[in-house]
């Protein structure tokens, strides 16, 4: 037991110690063009959509294939707050690495905003924690052997942890 409660506080990292803190923001009124040319500028896969400063949602690589492409939308056309996913599910700096972990798990994400009394502060995602230390990759490990992972982040896991 003692072991186990040093090993704990070993591995209490915070969401803070890994997020990035430039996230990159688009008006949800905009177009999904737009939002795929601001992805593929600035080499990221996904963009927190804002409405009058506020983070309302999330546009990501896999909504513009499920419900632009898939769908056949007009990009020109469809407005980003029309296929963005929301509501948002978003941490603050201070939570515990492992509980966003679980979180992530549960919602079935692999990205989330971080909010300092509801002001955007940064964005941390699953392929951030992988990489971050071989700690954060053990609380991984151990989890996926607890619970299921589900697909699309069984695969991060299989490149990153396994």
């Amino acid at each position: 037991m003692p072991h186990e409660k040093k090993e704990e506080r070993h591995l209490s990292l915070k969401v803070e110690d890994v997020m990035v803190k430039e996230v990159i923001t688009i008006d949800e009124n905009l177009t999904v063009k737009e939002a795929a040319e601001a992805m593929n500028k600035f080499g990221i896969g996904c963009l927190i959509v804002v409405r009058k400063g506020k983070a309302m949602g999330i546009i990501t690589e896999r909504d513009l294939l499920k419900r632009v492409v898939a769908e056949a939308k007009d990009a020109n056309e469809t407005k980003v707050k029309d296929v963005m996913s929301s509501p948002l599910v978003v941490v603050e700096p201070n939570t515990n690495l492992e509980e966003a972990v679980k979180l992530m798990f549960k919602m079935k994400i692999k990205k989330l905003p971080v909010v300092d009394e509801k002001r955007l502060v940064g964005l941390v995602t699953l392929t951030d924690i992988a990489r971050f230390q071989p700690q954060v990759i053990k609380i991984l490990k151990q989890f996926a052997m607890k619970q299921a992972a589900p697909k699309s982040i069984k695969k991060v896991i299989d490149y990153y942890v396994v």
